[in-house]
């Protein structure tokens, strides 16, 4: 016998039941690895439960949750319980926790139905009362009930979860998240980063972004990738349409290259200072780099960002063009670049990403990017060239300069070379 099977034993020895719920649920029907398990408790009072499990600590204020091992983890054990719509945003609710409460009124409060099915962790039963397991089927998205609209912070979830699973959002949820448009306003900073964190974490972030678009959200908080949306571009150099697009190609390319947030980020904003080139002068963008650096500022500062995500963001949108026509820089603009490159969060590495990102962006995810993949390349020969090998007799700005000509004059005949 289990751990959780003896929880759940002693939990049925004074009239209770537990059930596993949530992503832990859908993950396991859709054969992927949970990262995390969540328990809800039918039957008992909070008291009851403190008294059965002494060393359990009670982790939430509004209701009743409790943490306690399981195993090598935490584990969370929340009392069933129902929700009321009392005010604005996403906390205003009242919630009633009572042992009346029935593990089908529990699932009814959750979000979508593919996340409200639970497992009796003793006969080991599949509930599914809202058709979870259908959805998981046909790949849907799809609100609980009309209880989805009194939380404006399910708007991101839902899309997150598409961009997550790859699935589409449903005709009617769609409706009800374009209808929460007037109450995104009230969620915190750190809320919508959070599922903005996860949906960049997934392996096609750019739904995300593709969703609350058709949604008319997006502007909401993430104006300036919605402003990019019928921004035209020149054909011959971005076949795959406009601005919007040609970004969310970037992001996904970015997604394919590398798990570093900080780079996927910096994927998604590094052009959207072409949202502001005049319409007349489209479909040619001239200095939209420099144009994007304080919109990227007060989107990073507005969600209250990292500060490497910040960083990151800001040089790759103001520098990323360079990569384009590194092969006809001077090599000591190369390493004046390269050295920057290497002072922020992003590294030679990252900002070599970026440029890949940028050239796949195109209707093309195999693209070649001679100049972005030469940069780790560049920078080896750089970096070999020290002041120790060099023995440079010198100190101060003389130093720097000697150094900074003797890695250009390294690179030059490297470049020669290839």
């Amino acid at each position: 016998m289990t751990e959780i099977d003896s929880i759940a034993q002693k939990i049925a020895s004074e009239g209770g039941r537990l059930y596993l719920v949530g992503g832990a649920v859908r993950d396991k029907w859709m054969g992927r690895v949970a990262t995390d398990e969540d328990y809800c408790v039918t039957g008992l009072t909070a008291q009851e439960f403190e008294r059965l499990f002494p060393e359990s600590f009670l982790a939430g204020m509004a209701f009743a949750v409790f943490r306690m091992p399981v195993g090598d983890s935490m584990a969370e054990f929340a009392l069933a319980r129902t929700e009321r719509k009392v005010s604005r945003g996403h906390t205003g609710f009242e919630v009633f926790s009572s042992p009346e409460v029935t593990i089908e009124q529990d699932l009814l409060r959750r979000d979508l139905t593919i996340n409200a099915m639970a497992i009796d962790v003793l006969s080991q039963t599949t509930l599914d009362p809202y058709g979870g397991l259908a959805d998981i089927e046909q790949q849907v998205v799809r609100a609980v009930s009309r209880a989805f609209s009194e939380d404006p912070l399910r708007v991101y979830r839902a899309a997150r979860f598409a961009a997550q699973l790859g699935f589409e959002i449903e005709a009617n949820t769609l409706q009800m998240m374009r209808d929460l448009k007037g109450e995104l306003e009230t969620l915190s900073a750190e809320r919508v980063f959070g599922e903005l964190k996860r949906a960049l974490g997934t392996k096609r972030p750019s739904l995300f972004f593709r969703w609350l678009l058709r949604a008319g959200v997006l502007p909401v908080h993430f104006a300036e990738i919605a402003a990019l949306a019928g921004v035209e571009q020149p054909t011959k150099w971005h076949p795959e349409g406009d601005a919007f697009e040609h970004t969310m190609q970037v992001l996904d390319a970015a997604a394919a290259l590398t798990s570093r947030e900080e780079v996927r980020f910096s994927a998604l904003v590094h052009d959207v200072g072409k949202a502001l080139t005049p319409r007349n002068k489209w479909p040619a963008h001239h200095g939209h780099e420099s144009a994007g650096v304080p919109l990227v500022r007060k989107l990073c500062e507005r969600l209250k960002l990292p500060s490497q995500w910040t960083q990151a963001a800001l040089f790759a949108t103001e520098q990323h063009m360079k990569i384009h026509i590194l092969d006809r820089m001077k090599s000591s603009k190369v390493v004046d670049l390269l050295m920057d490159a290497n002072r922020n969060p992003l590294g030679v590495e990252g900002f070599s990403m970026i440029g890949m990102a940028d050239d796949r962006g195109r209707n093309n995810p195999r693209a070649q990017s001679p100049n972005a993949e030469a940069l780790p390349a560049y920078w080896g020969v750089i970096q070999s060239i020290t002041g120790k090998s060099l023995a440079i007799d010198a100190q101060g700005k003389a130093f720097g300069d000697a150094l900074r000509k003797a890695r250009a004059a390294a690179l030059n005949r490297w470049r020669k070379m290839e």
